[in-house]
């Protein structure tokens, strides 16, 4: 591409350009996916190493990504700052582990509280104007002991979170390697 021609603005021009790179990060989080769902019990320390180099692996493909297109895609900075954000949290992760951990069980324990409070406060205001007001009153109210079993009970909800993350994980990876080959089809039509 020369200096003069304009920048593209189609996201799907850099991911067919690095279709591999799909390809890998892919098959990166089912083997991550995998290692989680085979072994929940396992040291969690570990977990967060598998963690951290996996999503330092996958910062820096989106930063190599980015950079590699700056100059033909005008979207490039968007894999940059996803790619930042991800070195970022596999250092962390690295650094301070127990911290991480610690940190994590108590955001999402007060996370599904605050919400679910707020979601029954917003079903009673809602009752005179929407019918089926219980459905989120429901939701809200299930948040709430979701929040309650995470603080009381942090081994076994972050084993059940483990299991969560690893289902993700390779649904994710398996989505990835299918965009993959698809953005590969298009780029040979």
């Amino acid at each position: 591409m020369t200096i003069n021609q304009p920048l593209s603005d189609r996201f799907s021009d850099i991911l067919a350009s690095a279709w591999w790179l799909v390809l890998l990060r892919g098959i990166a989080a089912v083997v991550f996916g995998v290692l989680t769902l085979i072994q929940p019990e396992a040291s969690l320390v570990a977990l967060l190493l598998i963690f951290s180099i996996y999503a330092i692996a996958d910062g820096v493909i989106g930063i190599w990504t980015a950079l590699s297109n700056k100059s033909s895609n005008a979207q490039w900075w968007v894999l940059l700052l996803w790619g930042v954000v991800s070195v970022l949290a596999g250092i962390l992760a690295l650094v301070a582990p127990g911290a991480v951990l610690t940190f994590a069980m108590y955001y999402i324990a007060f996370w599904a509280l605050i919400t679910g409070v707020l979601q029954i406060a917003a079903a009673i205001r809602l009752r005179k104007e929407v019918q089926g007001e219980w459905m989120l009153i429901l939701a809200g109210l299930l948040s709430v002991v979701f929040g309650v079993l995470v603080i009381v009970q942090p081994i076994v909800s972050l084993v059940s979170i483990l299991w969560l993350i690893g289902l993700y994980a390779v649904f994710f990876g398996v989505l990835l390697v299918g965009l993959a080959f698809k953005v590969r089809r298009a780029v040979r039509a």
